[in-house]
């Protein structure tokens, strides 16, 4: 995304123990875990080089009153799905800017996600075709795939679906004169 939008950067993995960031989040509150990993996410890179602009990001989802996490198995994810076959989920994609080993913004966005009364034989059909890259998308879906499928609507920007609020990030990088306005 940052790469489409002109935005130069590089990628470095920031090494946080997310389940712990986790279980000291209330877990009903899955905007705000949103955008509290992708603040420690920032810092703990931001640390490491205090002199860049770092941006760090993460999204949740929340279905059923409750947090969803990345499926571990196709079976998983095939029941995931069932489960919110005609429902509605939402995403939440946070990111935070830090620099000097301090956060200087973060923000969050939500998508409302209605998933379509798919048949089980698309299901199958989906699940052999996208196979286990699935696993590593926390909805077992990917919108700018063959996941496109499985909804009938979508209520919010599809940068947030993909996993970051750019246009709130592009935004404040122009206003810390890091992107030229």
């Amino acid at each position: 995304m940052l790469e489409g939008a002109g935005v130069p950067f590089s990628v470095q993995v920031a090494d946080v123990d997310e389940d712990a960031v986790k279980a000291t989040h209330d877990p009903a509150d899955a905007a705000g875990l949103a955008v509290e990993l992708a603040r420690v996410k920032a810092l703990a890179v931001s640390r490491h080089d205090p002199e860049a602009w770092v941006l760090g990001a993460d999204q949740t989802l929340a279905f059923g009153g409750g947090l969803v996490s990345k499926a571990a198995s196709l079976d998983e994810a095939r029941d995931r799905l069932k489960a919110m076959r005609g429902q509605s989920h939402y995403l939440h994609s946070g990111a935070a800017l830090a620099c000097n080993g301090q956060i200087v913004w973060s923000g969050v966005d939500t998508a409302t996600m209605r998933v379509r009364d798919f048949s089980d034989a698309f299901l199958e059909a989906y699940l052999t075709a996208e196979g286990t890259g699935l696993l590593a998308c926390v909805g077992s879906y990917r919108l700018e795939g063959m996941g496109s499928q499985l909804f009938e609507a979508v209520e919010g920007d599809y940068f947030t679906v993909l996993g970051l609020p750019l246009w709130p990030v592009l935004a404040e990088l122009r206003r810390a004169g890091v992107l030229a306005t």
